[in-house]
């Protein structure tokens, strides 16, 4: 089984090293995949100005190309593949299951974006001095709608075909809640399959130690349940 495990940021980048999130996942039977997607730092500017406007577009590319190369190489069962990510990995993880839903199985999506608006609209005020340089980087509500709207991930739970297990905190400063309870509701309506776990005292990602044994026992059991059991 695979984990594909695309970071956060997006302006950030995975290095080699001990992770403890991937020794997690690996001490119980999962392979992880961490790729460097456009954007990522450490590459030069070009490799990061490749990523503006891009969330959802090229940006998704490459991370959808690591899972066909995994599947093109036999290291991955195509049937078998899931996607995990926090903050921009967690809007990878929504936009990987509504832009390309046959590459995944399953999908976590830890305190992700789900619609670009709202989460362009809630930028907390100690952000705002860098307004405009994310309307630049990532796009204008106003001026860019049509290319937003194309991949927000809520306006597309029609192609979600996966399980998905959405996690967050309730004191989120910058992806606020309702970007989980937008996706969550969405997907609910429609009848698919969603878990949903909050935690009332914790902000973007948790700390509360108690908080992350729970995440991670619960994202053990989710995994097992819809990777583990599916027939080879």
């Amino acid at each position: 089984m695979k984990i594909i495990n695309p970071h956060g940021g997006p302006w950030a980048r995975d290095y080699w090293g001990f992770n403890p999130e991937v020794q997690f996942l690996a001490n119980n039977g999962y392979a992880v995949l961490q790729m460097n997607f456009r954007g990522s730092t450490g590459f030069g500017r070009k490799f990061w100005e490749a990523s503006f406007k891009q969330w959802g577009r090229t940006m998704q590319d490459d991370i959808s190309d690591g899972v066909k190369w995994l599947v093109d190489q036999e290291i991955a069962d195509p049937k078998r593949v899931a996607i995990y990510g926090g903050s921009y990995g967690g809007y990878a993880t929504l936009a990987g299951h509504t832009l390309t839903p046959e590459l995944y199985a399953a999908g976590v999506d830890y305190v992700g974006v789900s619609n670009m608006f709202t989460f362009m609209n809630t930028i907390p005020p100690y952000w705002e001095p860098l307004r405009d340089m994310f309307y630049e980087m990532v796009g204008n509500p106003k001026a860019d709608s049509l290319m937003l709207a194309e991949v927000s991930p809520v306006f597309l739970v029609d192609k979600i075909k996966a399980p998905l297990f959405v996690a967050q905190g309730a004191n989120d400063p910058r992806v606020n809640i309702a970007e989980s309870d937008q996706i969550v509701a969405a997907l609910k309506s429609r009848g698919i399959d969603v878990e949903y776990l909050v935690k009332d005292n914790e902000g973007h990602g948790f700390r509360n130690e108690e908080n992350r044994f729970e995440f991670y026992r619960a994202m053990l059991a989710f995994l097992d349940k819809h990777l583990k059991t599916q027939e080879k």
